[in-house]
């Protein structure tokens, strides 16, 4: 039997398309910088969601993290064998444009449900999952209350826990926490520096009492000509790539 053609390139091509038709380079390079700096150094901005305000941060956002943060997702998926026994569906908490759950999905032969508080990004995550063959849908609503599908299943919550404000990430943390006992297993990802993420040993011993591991990633990727072009345009080395993570099995 032939091996099914891996879609994340013909993906990463459409979103050119789709992104590049109406800004030059160096817009959407611009909109990397002021991204990149933002996550560095006005992390306060972000729970109001400063990160997708403007069409060159969006655009930067969708052509540079949508496939980072998709090669990061899939490694991992693959390195903690999440994806058997396979899971029916896949709750992509803080969807974003989509890229971890539908990593993860294509690994498992799942569907996705991605749920945002940007309608941009809902939008993106349907067109993300429609390009990439999914099945499934995303919607507008708060993370911390969206409704865990049924077993067996997975939510993932990538680059997304540390964007919230401290009384949501408490209510989302009790809910991941009990979310095996109904047969969901949970994988939470983060950047790799710590400054940020004052939260983080709390989840860690939290997650290792109820049988889950913490680990760190990083990953000599072979990214797209165009992702590769764009991040070291605004500086960044898109070839280094890197992330911790939390799982809890169901």
């Amino acid at each position: 039997m032939r091996e099914k053609a891996d879609p994340f390139p013909g993906w990463v091509e459409a979103l050119e398309r789709r992104h590049r038709h109406r800004l030059t380079f160096p817009e959407v390079r611009k909109g990397l910088q002021a991204l990149s700096s933002l996550y560095v150094e006005r992390r306060a901005r972000l729970p109001a969601g400063g990160a997708l305000e403007g069409e060159g941060k969006r655009a930067a956002f969708a052509l540079y993290y949508g496939p980072t943060h998709f090669l990061l997702v899939r490694e991992i998926v693959r390195g903690l064998g999440a994806g058997r026994p396979r899971p029916r569906a896949i709750l992509d908490l803080g969807c974003g444009t989509g890229p971890a759950g539908a990593a993860w999905a294509l690994e498992a032969g799942a569907s996705v449900e991605g749920v945002d508080r940007s309608s941009w990004a809902v939008e993106e995550t349907r067109w993300t999952l429609g390009r990439l063959g999914l099945r499934g849908r995303a919607r507008k609503g708060d993370v911390e209350s969206a409704t865990l599908p049924p077993a067996p299943a997975g939510v993932v919550a990538a680059f997304t826990v540390n964007e919230l404000a401290p009384e949501a990430r408490a209510r989302l943390f009790s809910r991941l926490l009990d979310a095996p006992r109904a047969g969901v297993r949970v994988l939470v990802v983060e950047p790799l520096a710590r400054r940020a993420l004052t939260w983080w040993d709390e989840w860690v011993r939290a997650f290792a009492g109820r049988g889950g591991r913490e680990d760190e990633w990083r990953l000599r990727a072979e990214v797209p000509a165009s992702v590769a072009e764009l991040g070291r345009a605004a500086g960044l080395d898109p070839t280094a790539l890197g992330a911790r993570s939390l799982w809890l099995p169901a």
